[in-house]
């Protein structure tokens, strides 16, 4: 059974369909890519899987569940964590409690009246294993808003570990990063992926990144799937070569 299931979902906007009918199935462990260009539908499939926006038609299951429609909040209890294209932190606050506040967000003791320290140490704790897997623990005590923007952008995948997510999906971690700035994060993500366990869905520009990282590929073009498969499949698949004229975004 596939940890994440798409069936036919769609989502329209009067009489723009950004998302058309697709079909997509994520296995347990897999690292899946979804590429296309500008207007694909790639971050609207990412809002309504996570439930910030819901779908036209069709239906999604996650771990066997119907998860159609579920707010944002029911999605993330059940072990989805997402980043977002415009980096989400805050600033006046230290790396390590941006991490913290995230990993208190999904925690079964967040409305005890009386978890207090305890709750702090788990999340603390949480934060502090999420920065290490990200190689941020030696800024935890640095201001978000003072990092460099590719720590800033790694941090908000520290954010989203610290959830400890069943699927964590990344829209554009590497966006606006020069490229030593992206090699990096490509290692570190790399490293972070290989220590096991955890099913991502991720969105990318920049196709060097999506072949260094995806073990499938799913491409969007007006909406609609128009190739899945490994990456040298998609790279020999001529209606990709003809959607994107020679070369893909």
């Amino acid at each position: 059974m596939p940890l994440l299931e798409c069936r036919g979902l769609s989502r329209r906007f009067g009489g723009l369909v950004a998302v058309d009918a697709v079909d997509l199935a994520i296995e347990r462990g897999e690292v899946r890519a979804v590429i296309g260009p500008n207007g694909a539908g790639k971050s609207t499939l990412f809002n309504v899987i996570t439930g910030v926006l819901p779908p036209s038609d069709g239906e999604i299951y996650f771990a066997g569940e119907r998860i159609t429609g579920l707010p944002v909040h029911r999605v993330i209890q059940k072990g989805v964590a997402r980043t977002f294209q415009l980096t989400h932190l805050f600033p006046a606050l230290s790396a390590r409690e941006n991490v913290r506040i995230a990993a208190q967000a999904r925690h079964a003791g967040r409305w005890r009246l009386l978890a207090g320290g305890a709750l702090f140490a788990a999340t603390g704790a949480a934060a502090d294993a999420a920065l290490e897997l990200m190689r941020l623990s030696d800024v935890a005590d640095v201001n978000a808003g003072l990092l460099s923007h590719g720590n800033q952008r790694l941090l908000e995948v520290a954010m989203a570990l610290a959830q400890r997510p069943r699927l964590l999906l990344l829209d554009e971690p590497t966006q606006g990063l020069s490229v030593e700035e992206t090699d990096q994060a490509v290692r570190i993500l790399r490293d972070m992926l290989g220590s096991g366990g955890l099913t991502v869905i991720l969105v990318e520009h920049d196709m060097e990144v999506v072949f260094r990282l995806a073990d499938k590929i799913t491409v969007l073009h007006r909406g609609r799937v128009i190739a899945d498969g490994t990456p040298d499949a998609v790279k020999a698949n001529t209606e990709v070569q003809s959607a994107y004229l020679g070369g893909l975004e």
